[in-house]
């Protein structure tokens, strides 16, 4: 056999060579988890947000209407009190601001055990619940108001109902909180918190609206409206939200911000933020009836309005000014605009009242979300290492907490405050007074604790 063929036969012969390639190895580095779904039971596996952007939006746009509602039922009464004299109830000054103020301190009490419902029974679990439960106030304030003979005692217990919407808030916001990481929750609880106070001010807008007929005055339409909208508010809840395995109770770090002081001075300067928000939104309708019959309760909604459109402001200028000097600028522009409304009321003039309550009512938004957008800031003070930086977020978190539930309050400390102020001095106008005092202190306060020279927190620029 020649070279040649020798050579061919070897060639045909031989084993082929392998074609595995030899992949070099990778660093390691950590793939962010995937939310995984139950779909029978609506369960999500992560509380992380890596991956589910598509499922934290599912979660939030629901919570947003659901918490609309709620604030809209618990602002139900306000715009509902000053039509009772129209409907045949007889009442008096102080009656009808016990049937204002009752919802605040109903919705105030129950912030706190809401935050709680969350992790324990699921976020989807107790949105719906929360929601349909709103079936009742609204139910309840329809089949009330269409009876004049109703006691007062009824009539008490009815309002107190709607202080379930006021404890939606907390829930609403403590489970969207879970779905974000820190660099999106801001933006997320923003939205969250603005479309529930909006409620506030589409209740007073549509209230009015709603209940004038050919038949004349149909009062009870002011709570049927709400029943459609609740089903549909349980139905995308159903559908569309889901529950956290990972979602737990914190109560360290409540207990932690309980066991802080600037837990209950934030507290204190939110009853004067948040509380006169909600205190003057209730009372603004009734106010405006009472000192000027002649004007068309149309046009309370504004005051509520302006108030919830002011409150990011708030928040973006605490950001470059700092909360606590955007705080005080609150109080002062605050206790000027109270200073104008005595002055309307004794000059009578509507367009004084109208500005001067306006002007509170962007000045107490402002003054809420520059009071929250100083509790990160103070509770990060003296957090030197990563530990305490975390053990800080929690504790802020808790005070955030308490703090929405302690200014809640306001709610109901403004409108009795008008009610005393009227059986005492037969005039609103000691209120006012007082509430410009209240003002002042907690300016100087703020200015104390946060912004004097030579303070612990002066130098962190709270």
């Amino acid at each position: 056999m020649t070279d040649r063929r020798r050579t061919a036969l070897s060639t045909l012969t031989r084993r082929p060579r392998s074609r595995t390639a030899v992949v070099p190895r990778l660093p390691d580095r950590p793939v962010p988890a995937q939310p995984v779904v139950d779909r029978a039971s609506r369960v999500v596996d992560n509380a992380v947000y890596a991956g589910g952007r598509r499922i934290a939006r599912q979660n939030l746009y629901p919570s947003v209407f659901a918490e609309f509602l709620g604030f809209a039922v618990w602002a139900s009464w306000s715009i509902v009190v000053p039509q009772l004299g129209a409907a045949g109830f007889s009442l008096s000054v102080d009656q009808q601001f016990w049937l204002i103020a009752v919802p605040s301190l109903v919705g105030a009490t129950l912030r706190i055990p809401y935050t709680f419902a969350v992790p324990l029974l699921g976020g989807r679990n107790w949105t719906i619940v929360s929601a349909a439960l709103l079936l009742l106030p609204a139910s309840a304030l329809a089949f009330v108001v269409s009876r004049p003979e109703t006691p007062f005692s009824m009539l008490l217990a009815v309002a107190a109902l709607a202080g379930l919407g006021g404890g939606n808030f907390a829930s609403s916001m403590a489970n969207i909180s879970f779905f974000y990481p820190d660099r999106e929750k801001g933006r997320a609880l923003g939205l969250n918190a603005a479309g529930g106070n909006l409620g506030t001010a589409a209740v007073q807008l549509a209230v009015p609206l709603v209940i004038v007929s050919a038949a004349g005055l149909q009062l009870e339409r002011a709570g049927l409206m709400f029943l459609p909208l609740i089903v549909l508010a349980v139905v995308l809840a159903w559908r569309c939200m889901h529950n956290l395995t990972a979602a737990r109770a914190d109560y360290r770090a409540f207990g932690a911000a309980a066991a802080n002081r600037h837990t209950w001075i934030i507290s204190f300067l939110y009853i004067g933020t948040f509380g006169s928000f909600i205190g003057y939104s209730g009372a603004f309708p009734t106010l405006l009836r009472s000192q000027f019959p002649e004007t068309t309760l149309s046009i309370a909604f504004l005051g509520a309005l302006v108030g919830s459109l002011a409150r990011p402001i708030g928040g973006t200028l605490a950001d470059r000014w700092g909360g606590a000097r955007m705080t005080i600028a609150s109080f002062a522009t605050m206790a000027v605009a109270g200073l104008g409304a005595v002055q309307a009321l004794r000059a009578s003039s509507l367009a004084l009242f109208m500005s001067s309550f306006l002007v509170l009512f962007v000045a107490s938004g402002v003054g809420n979300g520059a009071t929250y957008r100083m509790i990160p800031a103070v509770f990060r003070v003296g957090a030197t290492t990563p530990e305490r930086a975390a053990r800080s977020r929690k504790a802020a978190a808790g005070c955030i907490g308490i703090a929405g539930a302690v200014g809640a309050f306001g709610g109901f400390l403004i409108p009795r405050g008008f009610a005393v102020s009227d059986e005492l001095a037969g005039s609103l106008q000691p209120a006012l007074v007082v509430f410009v005092g209240v003002y002042v202190v907690m300016a100087a306060t703020t200015w104390g604790v946060y912004q004097r020279r030579g303070a612990t927190m002066s130098a962190a620029g709270i």
